[in-house]
């Protein structure tokens, strides 16, 4: 494990889960809370060692984040993966005063296999522990298993049977793809989630199910700020740890977003 992940005593029975902290960029008594879940494409190994520059613009936006490694010792397997995430998202809201202020508004965040964790946590959260989370930003989440969709079959051979083996590994032979919380695009009840931020790009493979996801949420009446990066801002770079030019405006709509979260 890199140097900068600590572990996060998640309960009584003593079960951890790895982070690390992007300290914030602001001078408030409390700034936003983000808890960031990586994208991994639920690999078996994934490498955890890269810091993320999608949390670093959080960061950088004035919120204290939390990225919690919910991979490596799940082995990116339903349901434990999301078992981790729900655990270090409890785990973090009681210790909002020691992340960030007593008053901070809590976020979940992800990216890729990790937007599709964010999804899953504001749906259990808004089940189990309605009220705790101010919002949600998913960056371009996997949230349909189907694989079929126009802009997924355009993509690369590589990045297909990345996805496909990743989807395989963590829905695992049990149909767990017919679970709400491991395919949200399938949750029949969208009423009462948290507000959502919800990103993608013109070229991203995963631009019509991240679509499809907005459109259900607005339909359930759920306050959605959507963006859509040109081709030429190469908003998939970011599937390769590197960052682009859609940086500074990624900031700047998370800073917006942020700003504009009640509670």
């Amino acid at each position: 494990m890199a140097a900068d992940w600590q572990m996060l005593e998640t309960d009584e029975s003593g079960l951890s889960v790895p982070y690390r902290l992007y300290p914030g960029k602001t001078g408030s008594r409390s700034p936003p809370l983000v808890l960031y879940l990586a994208g991994t494409g639920f690999q078996p190994a994934p490498d955890m060692s890269r810091r993320s520059d999608a949390a670093q613009c959080f960061a950088d936006a004035g919120a204290v984040v939390v990225e919690a490694d919910y991979a490596s010792l799940s082995g990116n397997l339903f349901p434990k993966a999301l078992e981790y995430a729900f655990r270090a998202f409890m785990a973090i809201s009681a210790r909002r005063k020691a992340f960030a202020g007593a008053k901070s508004r809590f976020v979940v965040a992800g990216h890729e296999s990790g937007g599709n964790l964010a999804a899953s946590v504001a749906l259990k959260a808004r089940d189990y522990r309605p009220g705790e989370l101010a919002g949600q930003v998913l960056l371009s989440p996997m949230v349909d298993a189907s694989m079929a969709t126009s802009s997924f079959l355009g993509a690369d051979a590589g990045m297909q049977n990345r996805w496909a083996d990743g989807w395989s590994r963590y829905l695992g032979p049990a149909c767990s793809y017919q679970h709400p919380y491991a395919t949200p695009c399938l949750c029949s009840r969208m009423a009462g989630v948290a507000p959502a931020l919800v990103v993608t790009s013109e070229d991203d493979p995963l631009r019509d199910e991240t679509l499809g996801y907005i459109d259900r949420l607005t339909a359930a009446d759920v306050a959605v700020r959507r963006k859509v990066f040109a081709a030429e801002q190469d908003w998939t770079s970011l599937y390769r740890g590197e960052t682009g030019l859609w940086r500074q405006e990624l900031c700047e709509e998370l800073s917006q977003f942020l700003a504009g979260l009640q509670g």
